[in-house]
């Protein structure tokens, strides 16, 4: 698979997929991003979420609501057709290969990828240019965990904003 190619399709579909939630719930005010995959690395979606979501949100589950993108408002939203064909893409090209090796080196440039999509994205100012102000973005994988010096480089490396300090605030609490 050319990940090149795959970056620029990624990328194009983030933009088709904020642009349509925007433009639907702009109103309703966005605030983060994310692209997500699953373990199995067959899929990629785009989810985000907005303030006056949170409004309704368990206010003793607050960050977990404001931070987890499976709980989002809008998860798997916006270019559809452009996020199936990708993973129509990623489903063949992991249909063709059944080595472990192989697959871990796969699943490995598929996380990069939409990790560095994300910030291309955010130092070209398009979220803020459309929103006005800072958009939390995190890339995240269903039913994974990284580990959490991983997931903080992610954190630190999307965000510079108020929800990067707040998030890993948050992260300290985990396990306590």
């Amino acid at each position: 698979m050319n990940f090149e190619i795959l970056k620029e399709q990624i990328e194009k579909a983030a933009k088709k997929a904020f642009l349509e939630i925007y433009e639907q719930h702009g109103s309703e005010n966005i605030y983060s991003f994310a692209l997500y995959s699953d373990e199995g690395a067959m899929t990629v979606c785009p989810a985000s979420n907005t303030l006056e979501m949170l409004k309704h949100a368990d206010e003793n589950d607050q960050l977990y609501y404001k931070y987890e993108p499976a709980e989002w408002a809008y998860e798997m939203e916006g270019a559809h057709d452009e996020f199936n064909e990708i993973c129509t893409q990623l489903r063949t090209e992991l249909e063709k290969n059944e080595d472990d090796d192989w697959f871990y080196d796969f699943q490995s440039k598929l996380y990069s990828v939409c990790t560095d999509v994300l910030e291309k994205l955010k130092k070209e100012n398009f979220f803020s240019s459309i929103t006005g102000r800072d958009i939390f973005l995190i890339f995240t994988v269903t039913d994974y965990e990284f580990e959490d010096k991983d997931l903080k480089d992610i954190i630190i490396r999307l965000n510079d904003n108020e929800y990067k300090d707040e998030y890993l605030e948050w992260m300290n609490t985990w396990g306590n």
